[in-house]
């Protein structure tokens, strides 16, 4: 509207002038629309002085490009590396895809890992003198692979088992540990030793002393059991600096049901087998100087022939019989069950003559099939139940062999150190 009030010459000048004007301003609109569009402080980064890309990413983009950092406890080429903590892997900058660790001697660990995938810690302790390779994969990455050692221990200690490995036991055969040095921390080591039935039946532990550990369930074990042992003792520390070496499974078995109870006020035992009578045979007891134990005794060793030295128990030059046929251990003190050839035959089921053994008229060599001692030999097995009444002497000590069926449940329960 302006423009109409000039001349034309100087009209014209100022739409000339205007037209400059207007495209001035018009030229300045771009950068301002482009500069509201991406914001200022973006601007400045995104354009370079020729208005071009700059080279510089945004954090986002540095961040994203970051890789997964894996490292792992014990470190790379460990060589005495500690077996009493687990293994550790974590990761930065990434989430672990998979964790393998392999020792030389086939063994692996397992583990898990936290909530966020970032640490994986195995579920045990590695072996002691065991070479491990660490696998870990990180997300969206190639595997790594690490390697240590671990120490070996310095001292050592083992547990020496009854019954042996896939044998056959009486339905008396306790399970029977005796350790090679000291245990302090029972509870350490009653904790790796688990005995398993089948069928299954409830069974504990009681410690007699720091070196011996027996198994056993409340009743004796039905005919036909399986039993297994279980030793995870390895790298257990049973006492201070001394470590367990056994990491095993042994499986034995349990046979008939035998029990014979010997009466010697009768003097006379009968053998009871599956609930049926066997057999009755006569006996001699211990006499009135030399008393038999009383009590429930489990057979513990069983010899063809054996020496008997009266020194060995404390009794002097009393005796040494060199073939003592069909002897069968009832106690460590030395109680056995035994033929007998040197004793008239009239004394057995007649009088108690010996020093506290349980004595049936056998025949010298111990070949003689017909005779009582040959008998109940033949018809006995390792864990066989021998119980002596009416001898005239106490209970035999629980710990004295493999007779802790002599404690009652609520007892042997409490010698529990779990």
């Amino acid at each position: 509207m302006g423009v109409s009030h000039i001349s034309n010459r100087s009209g014209q000048r100022s739409q000339r002038w205007s037209r400059r004007g207007v495209l001035a301003v018009l030229g300045v609109v771009p950068a301002a629309v482009v500069t509201g569009c991406g914001g200022s402080a973006d601007a400045s980064e995104a354009t370079g002085p020729a208005g071009t890309a700059s080279a510089t990413a945004p954090a986002s983009v540095k961040a994203a490009a970051k890789k997964p950092a894996i490292s792992v406890t014990p470190a790379d080429g460990t060589r005495k590396a500690g077996f009493a903590s687990p293994v550790k892997v974590t990761v930065t900058d990434g989430t672990l895809a998979s964790v393998t660790v392999a020792g030389n001697d086939g063994s692996t660990l397992a583990g898990s890992f936290d909530e966020t995938r970032t640490t994986w810690t195995s579920t045990g302790n590695p072996y002691s003198g065991t070479k491990y390779t660490v696998t870990a994969t990180a997300e969206g990455a190639a595997a790594e692979r690490t390697t240590f050692t671990t120490k070996s221990p310095g001292e050592t200690f083992v547990g020496y088992f009854t019954p042996e490995a896939n044998s056959t036991s009486g339905v008396g055969m306790p399970v029977s540990l005796n350790f090679t040095h000291a245990v302090a921390d029972r509870a350490a080591v009653e904790k790796a030793i688990t005995v398993t039935a089948e069928p299954a039946v409830e069974v504990v532990g009681h410690w007699f002393s720091d070196t011996r550990l027996d198994f056993r369930p409340e009743t004796y074990w039905a005919a036909g059991t399986t039993v297994t042992l279980s030793l995870r003792l390895k790298d257990v520390e049973g006492a201070d600096g001394v470590y367990g070496v056994q990491h095993k499974d042994v499986t034995f078995h349990i046979g008939r049901e035998q029990i014979s109870t010997v009466d010697l006020s009768a003097k006379r035992m009968t053998v009871r087998r599956d609930g049926a009578t066997l057999a009755t045979y006569p006996v001699s007891g211990g006499d009135a100087d030399h008393t038999t134990w009383s009590g429930i005794m489990v057979i513990s060793e069983r010899f063809k022939q054996t020496r008997m030295e009266s020194s060995t128990v404390g009794l002097g030059d009393e005796y040494d019989i060199a073939d003592v046929p069909h002897a069968q251990r009832l106690t460590t003190s030395g109680t056995f069950i035994h033929g007998n050839y040197w004793a008239s035959t009239a004394v057995f089921g007649g009088q108690n003559t010996s020093h506290g053994c349980v004595g049936l008229h056998d025949a010298k060599g111990a070949d003689d099939s017909s005779v009582a001692g040959y008998t109940f030999y033949e018809s006995s097995l390792l864990g066989d139940v021998v119980i002596v009444k009416n001898s005239g002497e106490r209970t035999v000590d629980p710990a004295n062999g493999l007779n802790g069926w002599n404690l009652s449940w609520a007892r042997w329960k409490a010698g529990s150190a779990l």
